[in-house]
């Protein structure tokens, strides 16, 4: 008899959060046609596929929708990366760990491009309600390529004079810029061939590759 209210409730949460992804996927679309200011609830809920209300029952309003689709593309991204560090017990070099890293980020951005487009024009703006996603940005997703920088300058594998929080957030600005420059301008070079070039800029940002003598 217990058994009924909880599969309900699930099965309710699950159609909540199929419903928030289809509104996730018409927003992101339609911000990446055309920004977010020209972009309307009636529009999200049409491309969605459901009544304008569910926009407001689910999310309060267009800004709030937004800032709820940064926080979740933030942390998808930042998911990856931390999927791609090589757990200890391998013995992967630094480098190589930083570089799957990296590699990390290129696939996603190759696959999430409207997400990637998004971030990069959006985010930033401080006149937003979502500004705090930035920092968000920096301590989820960048702050995993900080940590692989760090890794490498505990190990002496980087320059001394290296600022590991700038050099990560350049970094993770030449995935991003790499993987829609692949996607929309070269996308019939192979993929292995943007990982051999990103790891190579990546050598020479953050220093020789020699360990310490």
């Amino acid at each position: 008899m217990s058994t009924s209210t909880p599969r309900r409730g699930k099965a309710s949460g699950g159609r909540r959060q199929a419903t928030r992804q289809r509104l996730y996927d018409a927003a992101l679309s339609l911000i990446a046609e055309q920004g977010y200011d020209a972009t309307t609830v009636d529009q999200i809920a049409e491309r969605a596929g459901v009544a304008k209300g569910t926009v407001y029952y689910n999310f309060g309003g267009k800004e709030e929708l937004y800032t709820k689709l940064l926080e979740w593309g933030v942390s998808r991204l930042a998911e990856t990366l931390h999927a791609a560090i090589p757990p200890p017990e391998e013995g992967v070099d630094e480098r190589e760990a930083l570089t799957r890293v990296l590699r990390a980020g290129v696939v996603f951005i190759g696959e999430h491009e409207q997400l990637a487009r998004m971030l990069m024009a959006e985010a930033w703006r401080t006149n937003r309600a979502w500004y705090a996603t930035v920092h968000q940005l920096r301590n989820e997703a960048i702050g995993v390529i900080t940590g692989q920088l760090e890794r490498l300058a505990e190990h002496g594998r980087l320059r001394p004079d290296l600022d590991t929080g700038l050099a990560s957030t350049a970094l993770f600005g030449m995935v991003v810029t790499v993987a829609l420059n692949w996607r929309n301008l070269q996308p019939e070079r192979p993929v292995e061939d943007i990982h051999a070039t990103l790891a190579q800029m990546a050598d020479g940002l953050v220093g020789p590759a020699e360990g310490p003598t």
